[in-house]
């Protein structure tokens, strides 16, 4: 019982400084602090700050009123005569109607860049799922001037809906939408910000060419990670300085929306402007590689294979071959190329073209590389079908089974060496 009124008491003195610390001046100070009678009291320290800094009076822009409410909106231009690393913004606005068609697979015969939507988002979460919010949207566009941002933001959950009603109404003038990573990611978060307001969204009208999967086809074999923020530092040669990570994105917008102090949002506006821009102007280097493969203005080897692959997909062969080969005589890192070699090789199969398939098979099959066993069994194959030499076809299986001991292996060998005891062994006369 002592110990809990030592407790209290410890306290009831604690509470005491604290009160006299925020007390009034001459309030709890001891007679020889307080100023004596006749004299005036200090000055209270005065602070100008204000308690809270709202973002229309932080960034230029507006509050924009709409049948749903309202919202903030703010626009940036970059003008023509700048560049974003290696891409001048005046390009974007020269870029040919029928870009998009090669990687669209055929969606977007022809739309002239105006017509061009470039969208990112800004989320509560990095999961999706109903619960998460789109709290400042991005769209930028091209034009004459240069290139156009205008972006959403809700100051409050209350505030989604005016700012959905403005996307829907500013989208309504473009045809293509541009995304990184946006088919996964930011279309299917927006719809379903539209369902949960009860409102249509405009994304059934318009073709979604989403970025990512054209970036990832050239890149991923040179570059560790694909994410746009890397492609713009490797590939654009852009480097941000101070940016604000995405994974911190919600915290900030939640701490926003706890103390009102707006200048926590302005990294992720700043963050946003240049994912779009970004965007934007690799978008003026990555359609182009595909529209015409064999002028792809592409320095590496691995580039040039990413781009060959697709083309085998697309069933256009030639082309793909004429690209391997530029790619192993600009040079390729061990893996890379040994894969390639047996990339050839299969393709001059397909095209019917066996000595030239054959000539890449016995370079594989003379040194030490992963592919080498399969060539040793192609080998095989070649000297038991297509010259009935079975003795080369079983030197070439015992040479692949020293590599690797398989059953596969294991039962041709047998097969093999019947054939060709078979043809030693001398028929007996009548």
């Amino acid at each position: 019982m002592e110990d809990i009124q030592e407790q209290l008491t410890a306290l009831r003195r604690r509470i005491a400084r604290i009160d006299r610390k925020y007390a009034a001046p001459g309030e709890g100070q001891p007679a020889s602090a307080q100023p004596k009678i006749g004299e005036p009291f200090p000055a209270a320290r005065r602070d100008d700050r204000p308690s809270r800094y709202f973002i229309e009076n932080l960034m230029s822009g507006e509050v924009v009123r709409t049948p749903q409410g309202e919202h903030f909106e703010t626009e940036k231009l970059w003008e023509s005569h700048r560049r974003h690393g290696s891409v001048d913004i005046s390009d974007l606005a020269a870029l040919p109607e029928d870009l998009l068609e090669q990687l669209s697979a055929g969606t977007i015969a022809r739309a002239h860049p105006v017509k061009w939507a470039f969208l990112d988002t800004e989320t509560t979460g990095l999961a999706g799922g109903t619960g998460t919010y789109a709290f400042l949207i991005g769209v930028g566009s091209i034009e004459a001037a240069g290139f156009r941002l205008r972006q959403f933001f809700m100051r409050d959950y209350g505030e989604e809906a005016s700012l959905l009603w403005r996307l829907n109404e500013h989208l309504a003038q473009f045809d293509v939408l541009i995304t990184y990573n946006g088919k996964a990611y930011d279309q299917p978060l927006l719809e379903t910000r539209f369902r949960m307001s009860r409102a249509r969204h405009p994304f059934d009208r318009m073709e979604h060419l989403d970025l990512l999967f054209g970036a990832r086809r050239l890149w991923k074999l040179r570059l560790e990670s694909c994410r746009l923020v890397d492609l713009e530092n490797q590939i654009l040669g852009v480097e941000r300085q101070g940016d604000l990570p995405g994974e911190m994105i919600p915290y900030y917008y939640f701490d926003y929306l706890r103390t009102k102090q707006a200048f926590r949002l302005v990294p992720i506006f700043h963050h946003n402007a240049i994912d779009i821009l970004s965007l934007a102007c690799l978008t003026a280097i990555v359609p182009f590689a595909f529209r015409s493969p064999e002028d792809a203005a592409l320095r590496h080897g691995a580039d040039l294979i990413g781009l060959a692959r697709w083309l085998l997909q697309a069933e256009r062969h030639e082309e793909a071959l004429r690209l391997f080969r530029r790619a192993v005589e600009m040079g390729l890192p061990d893996p890379l190329l040994f894969r390639t070699l047996w990339d050839i090789a299969q393709v001059e199969k397909r095209l019917d073209r066996e000595d030239a398939a054959l000539a890449v098979i016995v370079e594989l099959a003379g040194s030490r590389n992963p592919y080498r066993v399969r060539a040793l069994e192609e080998l095989a194959k070649h000297y038991e079908h297509r010259e009935r030499n079975y003795s080369m076809a079983l030197e070439m299986t015992r040479s692949a089974l020293k590599i690797s001991d398989t059953p596969d292996i294991r039962r041709r060998e047998a097969r093999l060496k019947g054939r060709v005891d078979r043809r030693q062994t001398p028929r007996l006369g009548l």
